[in-house]
C-alpha cells in the first residue's frame, strides 16, 4: 500500500511536469535564425563559399537577394551572421558588447598570436583581459600619446623630406607605396625606436629592401588573418592546407619574426643586465612593466606576438583611406581646392602643418571620414564571437556564432546615407563643431568601438590626418601625362584601389621649409 502511494505520487508529479512543459513550449514563440540559405548537413554552405571568391562579395550578394540587413550563413557547424544596419550593429557592440567580446580560434590567428597570447585576435578570457589592460593603460593612454609626440613629429618630417626628394628627382609618386611605408615607419619608431630594419638607410629617405620585405609580409598576413579558410570551419582538414592559406600565414609570420625577434631579444637582455634603464618606446614598456611581486609581468612569448599584432594593426587602415581620398579628389578638383584653401587658412605657407593644427582641419578630416565610409580597408570587421545564446534584432544568435559587421554595408546603407555611392565630404560638416574620425554610432567604421574596438583611435587619427595634410600642404599633385581621371574601381579580391595611385608632384612651399632626410 505504501509502495503504491509513492508510485501514484511519482506518476502524478511526472504528468504535471510533462503537462507544464507542453503548455510552456506551446506558449513560447520559437525565435528563428536570421534569414539565409539552408546549406547541406554538416558542411553547410562551404561548397558555395569555395566557389564564390572573394567570399565577402558572395555574402553581400546573399543579403541583397534576401533584401535583409542581417543574414545567417552556416559554414560547417558555425553560424556566420552578417550585419549592414547601424541600429543592429549598435545593439551588438553597445547594448550587448560583453556577450560578443570573443574571437574565433583559427589557424591564422593561432600562428600570429603564438597560441593566443595577444590582445586583438585572442579569444575572450584571462589572457585577453591581461593583455588588453596592458595595452590600454600602459601603451595608448593619453599620457603616452603626448609623450610620443616627438617621435611622430619626426616621421611627419621624414615623410615630407622623402616626398621632396622624389618630387625633385622624378616627380612621380606611388601613393600606395608611400602611405604604407609612412605608417610602417611611424609604428616602428614608436615600437622599436627606429624606422628601419636595415643598418644602411636609403639616402633619399625611402624604405630599404628589408623594410619592403617586412611591409609586404605584413599586408600578406593581414589579407589572410580572417579569409574564410576552409579548415577554420572544418577543423579536421587543418594541416591539409587546401586553400594554401596556412603556408601563407606561416611564411608571412616568419618574415616579421625575422626582423622583430632579434631586436626584442637584445632589448630584453639589455634590461636584465642593467644596460638599459630608461623607457624610450613601446618595447621598453612591455619589458619593464612589473607584476605585484616586482617580477616582469610579460614573458618574451607574450611580448613578441603582441608587438607583431600591434605593428600589423597600424598601416592598412590609414594608408588605404589616404590613397582613396587622393584618388577621389583628383577626379573632383573642387574638393581638392577646398582642402588646400583650408590648409592655407589654418596653417599658411610659412610653416609646416603640425598635430596641433588637427582640431581646426575640419574639411580635411571630413574628406577622411568620407574615405572611411565609402572605401573601407576591409569588407568586414574582425569577427565577434557570441559567448552564449543571444537575441539580436529579434533573431536567435546561437552561442559560438561569428558576427561580422560589414564596413562596406554600413557605410553604403541607403537608409542612412543619401546618395551613398557619391564622395561628398560636406555631409560630415553639419554634425558638430569639430569633425572627428571616430564614428560612435557605427554608421560607418573607421576605428571600431567596444571591448574589441581599436585600442588607439587617437594614434590612428594623428597618422591619417597628418599624412593627408602633409601631402596636400607641401605639394601640388596632378595625374601623369595622357591621364585625365583615376579609375575608381576596387580590386577584384579585396577593397583596395584596383591599381596603385601614381601622381606627379610639384613643390608648393618655399624650399627652406622642406626638412632634410636624417
Amino acid at each position: 500500500m505504501y509502495l503504491l502511494t509513492i508510485l501514484q505520487a511519482f506518476v502524478t508529479i511526472t504528468l504535471v511536469m510533462l503537462l507544464k512543459k507542453l503548455i510552456t513550449s506551446r506558449n513560447k514563440k520559437k525565435i528563428s535564425l536570421p534569414p539565409g540559405p539552408t546549406g547541406w548537413p554538416i558542411i553547410g554552405m562551404i561548397p558555395a563559399m569555395l566557389k564564390s571568391r572573394p567570399v565577402f562579395r558572395w555574402l553581400h550578394s546573399i543579403m541583397k537577394q534576401l533584401n535583409t540587413e542581417i543574414a545567417c550563413v552556416k559554414l560547417g557547424n558555425t553560424h556566420v551572421v552578417t550585419v549592414t544596419c547601424p541600429k543592429i550593429a549598435r545593439e551588438i557592440l553597445k547594448q550587448q558588447d560583453a556577450l560578443f567580446a570573443s574571437r574565433p580560434m583559427t589557424y591564422a590567428q593561432n600562428v600570429l598570436s603564438n597560441g593566443y597570447k595577444t590582445c586583438v585576435i585572442t579569444p575572450f578570457g584571462e589572457q585577453f583581459k591581461k593583455m588588453r589592460k596592458v595595452v590600454m593603460t600602459e601603451l595608448v593612454c593619453p599620457a603616452r600619446h603626448r609623450w610620443l609626440h616627438l617621435k611622430r613629429a619626426e616621421e611627419n618630417d621624414h615623410l615630407t623630406a622623402w616626398l621632396y626628394n622624389m618630387v625633385k628627382n622624378s616627380g612621380s609618386v606611388d601613393f600606395r607605396f608611400v602611405t604604407r611605408h609612412y605608417c610602417g615607419n611611424a609604428i616602428k619608431k614608436l615600437m622599436f625606436g627606429t624606422r628601419t630594419f636595415s643598418e644602411n638607410a636609403a639616402p633619399d629617405g625611402g624604405p630599404t629592401a628589408e623594410d619592403i620585405e617586412h611591409m609586404e609580409a605584413m599586408f600578406e598576413a593581414l589579407g589572410f588573418t580572417f579569409a574564410f579558410c576552409i579548415s577554420d570551419y572544418l577543423p579536421m582538414l587543418t594541416g591539409l592546407d587546401l586553400n594554401g592559406h596556412e603556408k601563407i600565414m606561416r611564411d608571412s609570420s616568419a618574415i616579421m619574426d625575422k626582423y622583430h625577434d632579434p631586436i626584442i631579444d637584445a632589448r630584453i637582455k639589455m634590461w636584465r643586465e642593467g644596460k638599459r634603464t630608461q623607457i624610450e618606446d613601446f618595447l621598453d614598456i612591455f619589458i619593464s612593466i612589473k607584476d605585484e611581486q616586482g617580477n616582469p609581468l610579460l614573458t618574451a612569448d607574450e611580448i613578441k606576438p603582441t608587438i607583431k599584432e600591434l605593428v600589423m594593426a597600424a598601416p592598412d587602415n590609414p594608408s588605404n583611406a589616404v590613397e582613396w581620398a587622393m584618388a577621389e579628389m583628383v577626379n573632383k578638383p573642387e574638393i581638392l581646392r577646398k582642402a588646400m584653401e583650408e590648409l592655407d587658412r589654418v596653417v599658411g605657407k610659412e610653416r609646416l602643418v603640425q598635430e596641433s593644427d588637427i582640431p581646426k582641419l575640419n574639411y580635411v578630416k571630413a574628406i577622411l571620414r568620407e574615405a572611411f565610409r565609402l572605401h573601407p580597408v576591409a569588407a568586414f570587421n574582425l569577427p565577434h564571437v557570441a559567448l552564449s545564446d543571444a537575441t539580436v534584432a529579434g533573431y536567435h544568435i546561437p552561442k559560438g556564432s561569428q558576427v561580422l559587421l560589414s564596413r562596406y554595408g554600413l557605410g553604403r546603407n541607403p537608409k542612412v546615407w543619401a546618395d551613398p555611392l557619391s564622395f561628398k565630404p560636406e555631409r560630415h560638416l553639419n554634425e558638430c563643431s569639430e569633425v572627428t574620425l571616430t564614428e560612435n554610432d557605427l554608421r560607418f567604421i573607421s576605428f571600431s568601438t567596444g571591448k574589441r574596438g581599436c585600442a588607439a583611435p587617437a594614434l590612428g587619427t594623428a597618422l591619417t590626418t597628418m599624412m593627408l595634410a602633409r601631402l596636400l600642404q607641401g605639394f601640388t599633385w596632378k595625374l601623369p601625362e595622357n591621364e585625365t581621371r583615376v579609375e575608381l574601381m576596387e580590386s577584384s579580391h579585396d577593397m583596395f584601389l584596383c591599381k596603385p595611385l601614381v601622381m606627379v608632384g610639384e613643390l608648393r612651399l618655399p624650399e627652406h621649409l622642406y626638412p632634410k632626410v636624417k
